[in-house]
């Protein structure tokens, strides 16, 4: 892993969140959205914002989230933010989560193959610009 600031990155990383702030506010009455798409994008969220200060290899970073946000998620079922002292309805609460769902971890495996696809059609398109 080497520092490497990409802006390519940084702004889908800006973008993603803004996305997700949406999400949270304006779009918290559709349950789909606000249940299982906001932890489907958390995903990229986080590869994105990773990919803006590291090269670093796809795969791996991929891996890493999948297990990090599976992590969070086992963490939720022994109440963590609330161990960890944040108040119910605090940012932190919410980032954390409270409550442990099995589709949750659906949810990040979907997001998780969705960017093994894009990374995989991203290396196929460099490829072919190479031959």
């Amino acid at each position: 892993m080497k520092f490497n600031f990409s802006l390519k990155y940084f702004v889908a990383t800006i973008l993603i969140f803004l996305v997700e702030v949406l999400i949270a506010t304006k779009l918290k009455d559709i349950f789909f959205v606000r249940a299982y798409l906001g932890d489907v994008i958390v995903v990229i969220l986080l590869y994105t914002f990773v990919k803006s200060f590291f090269i670093i290899n796809n795969q791996k970073l991929i891996l890493g989230i999948l297990a990090f946000s599976c992590l969070v998620e086992f963490a939720q079922s022994f109440n963590i933010a609330e161990k960890l002292g944040f108040q119910q309805g605090s940012l932190m609460y919410i980032v954390i989560g409270n409550s442990f769902s099995w589709i949750d971890i659906l949810c990040y495996v979907a997001g998780c193959l969705i960017l093994f696809l894009f990374v995989k059609f991203e290396e196929s398109i460099s490829l072919q610009k190479v031959s």
